[in-house]
Parts: C-alpha cells; structure tokens; sequence
C-alpha cells in the first residue's frame, strides 16, 4: 500500500465520510437503547464483532497471535475499551446525542495532556495549549448549561468518563509493546476481553430487553459491523496510508455530524450552550492535532 506524505482528496473525503458515520452512530446508541438494556447492547455488540474480525483475520490469513510482552497492554486495552463503552452507552441512554458528543469527542485532551507528562516528545507547545484550554472550555460550557430538559448531570460525567478511558486506549497503544502488534490482533484483544467484561457488567443495570422492535436488532447490526468490526478496520487503513496528524485533525467533525444528526434525526435542542460549546471543542481539537 503507497503511503502518502498528506491528505489528497480521496482521503479527505474517507475521513469526512468516516466522521459522518460515527457521528450517525451516536444517534443509532441512543435509538437502540429503547430496545436493549445499554451494557447489554454493547457487550452483543462486541461478541458480534469478535465473530466478524475472526472470520476476517482466518480470510485473510492474517495470524492470531498476541506476544507475551504485548499480553499486559492488551489486557488494559480490554478494560480501558470495557469502560469507555459502559460509559458512553449509559450516557447516551441518559443526555442528548449533542451534549454526549462535544463532551465524547474532547478525548485528545485527556491525550494531550497525559503525553504532556509521559511522552518527552509530545510536550505542549503554546498552540496545543491553547488548543487544550479551548476544548476544556467548551466541554465546561455544555455541562454547565443546565437549563434544557435533555440536560443529565450524571450522563454529561458518563460522556465525560468514557472520553478519560478512550484517552487510555490511545496512551496503552503508544506506551506499551503493543504498538509493535498488528491492528487487527489489537483490535481482536479488545473486543474479546471487552465481551466477556460487559456481559458481566450488563447484570447489574437491570433487565437485558426493553421494548423491542426491528429497528433496535439493525441498529445493533450497524453498531457491530459498519462501527466495531469494519469501521475500525478502515480507521487503522487511514492511519497506515495518511500522516497521523492529517487523519486526527479531521476528528473535529464527529461532534459537528452528532449534534447536527441529533438535531435532524431525533428534534434535540441546539442551544447557544452547544453551539457555543462545540466551535470552542472542534477549535481546540484543530489545534492540539496541529503539527
């Protein structure tokens, strides 16, 4: 595969495609948690994808081996997915799709700031500090806002949390033997550990089914195949064919597409506290991924 040294034009739509589709997932959680208990939806939707990324590792004759070294990264990349998942579904069960995405999407602050203090090579220079104290901002700006009726306190933290373990799927990535591993075998690792986790935790938040429909058992397919399974695959693609600076700094626009999508899709109130609150996190998110 020819890496490129930027993003050309086909890239650039696959990120802005990939953005719309993660943005248009946010919608689909909170769609489908009318129908399925949230941990229970998310541990179906790991055991789906551990199905998925198998057969496509056997098709593609790619080995399912994890090195002993890798074992201890891989097992808190297990936990660290298991949080963010239990998190943001029960957040999304709670807020609103646009509160849930600003605050989710802030994720590389908590990056930036941790490789601040792990990684010598990635101090904060006074842009991606600026960066940082925007998004912080923004993030504090929504949660602050309590006046409309989607406003939850405990799923804005919820939100909040799953961006904090996001963040440490990202730092055990980089920080641990598990770099050296290929994508898929990564991947694989964390939805294994994380399907036996949630189905675990899925026990304690109460019965498995809610009212279910048809539309709840698609968007569950969508979750495991189109997100889980093949939406990751693809992510790992542009990561390997475009500079990783190019690919992240096109994460702004999941936030932009979840508060529109919610807005379109579900009639959730767009605010000055959202709107205000997402130009400051896509700002800063543009910044701390600058070069």
């Amino acid at each position: 595969m020819e890496r490129k040294d930027r993003v050309d034009a086909a890239g650039a739509a696959a990120m802005v495609a990939f953005a719309l589709l993660l943005g248009f997932n946010q919608v689909v959680i909170k769609v489908s948690t009318d129908g399925f208990q949230p941990v229970f939806l998310a541990a179906l939707r790991s055991i789906g994808a551990v199905a998925a990324i198998w057969l496509w590792m056997r098709l593609r004759g790619i080995a399912i081996r994890l090195p002993r070294e890798a074992r201890l990264g891989a097992l808190l990349l297990g936990l660290f997915f298991t949080s963010e998942f239990v998190c943001l579904y029960l957040s999304l069960d709670r807020t609103s799709v646009g509160r849930a995405s600003i605050i989710f999407y802030s994720m590389p602050v908590f990056v930036a700031l941790a490789a601040h203090l792990l990684l010598p090579a990635e101090r904060l220079n006074a842009t991606r500090a600026l960066g940082l104290v925007l998004a912080m901002a923004g993030v504090a700006w929504v949660m602050a806002d309590r006046g409309a009726g989607e406003a939850d306190l405990t799923g804005d933290l919820l939100a909040l949390l799953a961006a904090v373990s996001w963040a440490g799927i990202a730092l055990v990535v980089r920080v641990t033997p598990l770099e050296r591993v290929a994508p898929e075998v990564q991947l694989l690792s964390q939805l294994a550990i994380s399907a036996v986790l949630l189905t675990g935790a899925a026990f304690f938040f109460g019965p498995f089914i809610r009212d279910l429909q048809p539309v709840h058992l698609a968007g569950l397919a969508f979750q495991t195949l189109a997100i889980a399974s093949f939406g990751y695959l693809f992510w790992f693609f542009l990561m390997k064919k475009y500079p990783a600076s190019g690919v992240a700094s096109f994460s702004f626009l999941s936030p932009v597409f979840g508060v529109g999508l919610g807005w379109l899709m579900l009639g959730e109130t767009v605010g000055a506290e959202i709107v205000g609150g997402l130009v400051l996190v896509a700002a800063g998110i543009t910044l701390i991924n600058r070069r």
